[in-house]
């Protein structure tokens, strides 16, 4: 059996009963960062045994892990923040785990992009989760097929990032697009900046960007 486990985007009580009664229940949790996962644990006193598994070892433990599966292993999956395979690790093992016939449960939880659409005041009914950008090959691509995208769309981004993307996004969407810039969601200093793509950009340029992003952008009229 592989579990599927959202685990809190800020607020350490953003959790499920079911989340923690699986947590306690499986013989590995699978973490994609297993210092960020232990502080979850600790909170919560789980004492189970943490594996590594992320973008740059889950084609290296895909095999491994899927055997131990098959001989009994209960085992869960669990991000630094979020629902696992929504811009996380998760898609391979699943994948796999489908192939093989083993049972897989994903729990309801936590996922960023949930709270800062319904919050951002863009329409809610049709929508596109791209989740994070190219970085470089496919960016131009990426952007011109997105700027004649009639749903709203949502973007991840990192905070070293947040200005030069919203840059971008001017460049390809015009200066007048509306748009909503969510971080730090459900911690002390969350922060929801609304308005057009120019001045969401100008409100964050002045100012030293943390915690995660969540950009969510009006489709084009």
């Amino acid at each position: 059996m592989l579990y599927l486990v959202p685990t809190p985007i800020g607020n350490l009580k953003d959790i499920t009963l079911r989340a923690l009664e699986t947590l306690k229940e499986v013989d590995l949790i699978l973490a994609e960062d297993t210092r960020t996962s232990s502080k979850l644990l600790n909170h919560y006193d789980i004492q189970k045994p943490l594996s590594p598994y992320h973008q740059h070892n889950e084609h290296k433990v895909l095999q491994h892990l899927i055997d131990q599966l098959l001989a009994g292993k209960k085992m869960a999956v669990i991000t630094d923040a979020g629902t696992p395979g929504i811009s996380d690790p998760a898609f391979l093992l699943v994948r796999e785990c489908v192939k093989n016939g083993i049972k897989v449960e994903s729990l309801p939880g936590a996922t960023a992009f949930v709270p800062a659409l319904v919050n951002s005041g863009l329409p809610t009914n049709r929508f596109a989760f791209e989740g994070f950008l190219p970085l470089k090959k496919g960016r131009h691509t990426m952007l011109t097929q997105l700027a004649e995208e009639e749903r709203t769309i949502i973007l991840y981004e990192s905070p070293m990032r947040l200005v030069k993307t919203l840059l971008d996004l001017q460049q390809y969407f015009g200066d007048d697009r509306q748009c909503s810039v969510s971080r730090e969601l459900s911690k002390l200093f969350e922060e929801n900046a609304r308005g057009t793509l120019k001045e969401v950009h100008d409100h964050f340029s002045a100012k030293t960007v943390k915690g995660e992003i969540v950009i969510i952008v009006a489709g084009k009229e």
